[in-house]
């Protein structure tokens, strides 16, 4: 049995070797990095952290890809936690993106890119930068979703590049028409850290609601 009862067999010479290492690591996490003048919340359909975390993808991206990138996309359920007004700490980061993923930009037609941005607007809302998503109609029957690129509407004819995650490449979270890319380039870095980066280079971390996500609140 594993219980309370075997912590007098501990090797406290090896806790006792672990514990300068634990200490540095905490100092690490609790270095501020940035500073955010208002709370950045989780909300949906659109919040200043969806808004700040999309748009720093992009910048981002933009620094890195090649190419041009046109939009960014990144999902609510990845926001894994809200900031105070504050210093914001590398702890801060961690703590909204545990996970490892890796930015990738993509290139999707821009069929496919209406229809993602419709099961955006059906499911409540995403975290979107580079687009406008607007729906008319009654919220209950079938809606009309325009969607604009730099001012401009979207061209089905167009293919248009997508700033993301690998997880969400592949379709998940319900963004199915992710997975239809017709090329995919993969910075092979971390978002978490791709962030860090970022609030280094801007150093003041803050995102307000502007319309960018007109769609009807999921009930």
């Amino acid at each position: 049995m594993i219980d309370s009862t075997l912590d007098a067999i501990q090797d406290t010479a090896y806790l006792n070797h672990l514990l300068p290492i634990k200490e540095d690591l905490e100092h690490q996490l609790n270095i501020p990095i940035g500073y955010a003048p208002k709370a950045l919340e989780v909300y949906a359909p659109e919040c200043p952290m969806l808004n700040w975390a999309s748009d720093a993808l992009w910048a981002i991206a933009k620094q890195r890809y090649p190419g041009h990138v046109d939009v960014a996309v990144v999902n609510i359920g990845g926001m894994r936690s809200e900031w105070a007004a504050g210093d914001i700490t590398f702890r801060h980061v961690f703590e909204l993106m545990p996970f490892d993923n890796m930015l990738v930009v993509l290139t999707l037609q821009g069929g496919d890119l209406q229809q993602l941005c419709e099961i955006f607007a059906s499911s409540g809302g995403q975290g979107i930068a580079g687009m406008r998503i607007k729906t008319f109609g009654d919220p209950v029957m079938q809606q009309e979703v325009a969607v604009t690129i730099n001012g401009q509407p979207l061209d089905y004819s167009k293919t248009y590049t997508v700033a993301t995650s690998d997880y969400l490449s592949q379709g998940n979270d319900g963004m199915i028409p992710l997975k239809n890319h017709i090329a995919l380039w993969n910075s092979e870095e971390k978002i978490r850290d791709l962030y860090i980066e970022y609030i280094k280079q801007v150093k003041t971390v803050e995102a307000k609601v502007d319309g960018r996500m007109e769609v009807f609140p999921r009930h």
